[in-house]
């Protein structure tokens, strides 16, 4: 058994952990697969401590949920947004290794693959 500080400290950590859950989960839709949770909660997570609203407000949180679901959206259901914002959120998951990502084609490829 673990006492005296070891154990407060394990407690404040679990306490941290299930804030953190918490606070992440407010986030999470309902139309959302587990696969695509996940990969949200880790592209939140990783931007989050450049994103944090200062105490006045300011929006910054509302921005990072925003590029999140960019990146999302393309990744998952092949949306596409305008060159600049799409290289911003690739950047940003630089690091992040998604497996299994649906292929999608795009009308112009389509359009190419017809037309030759």
């Amino acid at each position: 058994m673990i006492g005296g500080k070891a154990a407060t400290a394990m407690e404040d950590l679990v306490s941290g952990v299930r804030q953190a859950a918490n606070f992440m989960q407010q986030f999470h839709s309902y139309l959302e697969s587990e696969k695509q949770w996940k990969a949200l909660m880790e592209f939140i997570l990783l931007h989050l401590p450049d994103y944090h609203d200062p105490p006045n407000g300011g929006g910054c949180l509302d921005q990072l949920l925003s590029l999140s679901m960019v990146w999302a959206n393309h990744l998952f259901l092949g949306c596409s947004y305008n060159k600049a914002l799409l290289d911003k959120v690739m950047e940003m998951a630089g690091g992040m290794k998604m497996e299994d990502l649906p292929q999608f084609v795009t009308r112009s490829e389509l359009m190419k693959k017809h037309q030759s």
